[in-house]
């Protein structure tokens, strides 16, 4: 393990990551809270259930067991963006509940964005900290791929996992790469995202299906369009999409991360861009800081159409009565970018057996179904893996008004950029693209 590593370095090549994804970039980011474990009792029993995980980190399901009473009566932290009131409502309650009266796990929630979460874990590690205050962290994208090859994260343990092994699609890329990114068992899944649009079927009848479309959509609403400055999560996956439209995405695959060969590939997209900003809101001179403020003023009516990476939020949103009910979900043609966020644990965790159990926990059919049922994420496990009573829970969710189909997001789900693709487009786009 790399001891010596440099917060400071790593902190600049760290991009902000949602749900950590798309649910990040939906509601006001939270402030950090302290991670000092409350009593030298809990390190304690912290410290015992990492020494008996080390031992098993590596067996298969079978030994599951194992983890499962090491885990008994301790406390697990999980470490992730806390923004989202209805998600943390749902940790807290139903999930919180479930480890505490199934494993008699506590689970500690500590709500931080992600930047910092890998800043004070490489500051423990650089401390030599052994059984660290970080269990759980929610993660993906470029984050992930900075964790894992700094040597961050513990592992690998997924695929030991038993509901891994019974519930997740072992044909999905996803499963296995992150952002094009080797996961090799350092993270399992924890939800899917996908990139949607929206706007209000009684003030703008059309719903662009491709680029031209969407020009001609902002031509006509001069000045009630827009997106989030770059690095916004959101905004960020909808300028890849924009290159995906309009030079595809296979070159992309294998691309080497060289910010010249990246600019002559997306050349064609910036030109469309720089198109584009004269019929945006404030001529493209100035972007909103971050998709939040762009949801907020598509509702607040000064905006006609909105994006989000949270595919089921449009019909929350219709419930909740921020929009109305005549607003709607649309996708381009040729489909719209999907990534699936993860949980990886912290490489000095003090209690990588409870990690593990919650976990596992978090990938079984009934959990599942639940987020899908109160959050409207798009489930992890796969559907034909499901007995009938399992499937009937998930057939029997209502995912409400104005939003795609599962069915129809999915068969047009595009993969992700690699990683480390990602910040160089953003450089690129605040070079090339604000105010020109």
């Amino acid at each position: 393990m790399k001891k010596k590593l440099l917060a400071g370095i790593l902190s600049l090549a760290m991009v902000v990551s949602l749900t950590a994804c798309g649910a990040k970039n939906e509601t006001a980011s939270s402030k950090a809270v302290s991670s000092a474990k409350s009593s030298a009792s809990v390190a304690s029993t912290k410290s015992s259930a990492s020494a008996a995980s080390t031992a098993s980190s590596k067996t298969e399901g079978s030994d599951f067991n194992k983890l499962v009473e090491a885990a008994k009566g301790t406390e697990v932290s999980f470490y992730g963006w806390g923004g989202d009131d209805k998600l943390n409502a749902w940790l807290d309650e139903y999930f919180a509940k479930r480890l505490k009266d199934k494993y008699d796990i506590t689970l500690k929630r500590v709500p931080m964005d992600i930047d910092k979460i890998l800043s004070q874990l490489s500051g423990e590690l650089q401390a030599g900290k052994k059984d660290g205050d970080i269990d759980m962290i929610w993660i993906n994208g470029e984050n992930f791929k900075t964790a894992k090859e700094n040597n961050m994260l513990f592992g690998p343990f997924a695929e030991t996992l038993p509901n891994f092994e019974a519930y997740i699609n072992k044909d999905d890329k996803e499963t296995y790469y992150d952002f094009a990114f080797p996961i090799d068992g350092y993270e399992a899944p924890y939800g899917k995202a996908q990139l949607v649009f929206f706007n209000d079927s009684k003030i703008t009848p059309e719903t662009p299906k491709n680029t031209d479309e969407l020009l001609e959509f902002a031509k006509k609403y001069k000045g009630k369009v827009t997106y989030a400055a770059l690095p916004d999560f959101t905004a960020s996956a909808f300028v890849r999409n924009v290159i995906y439209d309009i030079v595809g995405y296979e070159q992309f695959a294998d691309m080497k991360a060289d910010k010249a060969t990246v600019k002559a590939a997306i050349e064609p997209a910036l030109e469309y861009l720089r198109k584009l900003n004269p019929y945006l809101w404030q001529e493209g001179k100035t972007f909103p800081s971050d998709n939040p403020a762009v949801t907020k003023m598509f509702a607040d009516g000064e905006l006609v159409m909105g994006m989000s990476y949270s595919a089921f939020g449009v019909a929350t949103n219709i419930e909740n009565g921020t929009f109305t009910d005549t607003t709607r979900t649309f996708q381009f043609d040729k489909g719209t970018i999907g990534n699936t966020n993860y949980i990886a644990i912290a490489s000095n965790s003090g209690n990588s057996a409870g990690a593990q159990v919650a976990i596992n926990e978090m990938m079984d059919p009934e959990v599942q179904a639940d987020r899908y049922k109160v959050l409207r994420t798009i489930p992890v496990v796969q559907y034909e893996k499901l007995n009938d009573e399992q499937k009937k829970a998930f057939d029997s969710v209502d995912i409400g008004k104005g939003v795609i189909s599962q069915a129809e997001l999915l068969s047009k789900r595009l993969p992700e950029m690699p990683a480390g693709l990602v910040p160089i487009i953003e450089e690129i786009w605040n070079e090339e693209v604000v105010g020109k």
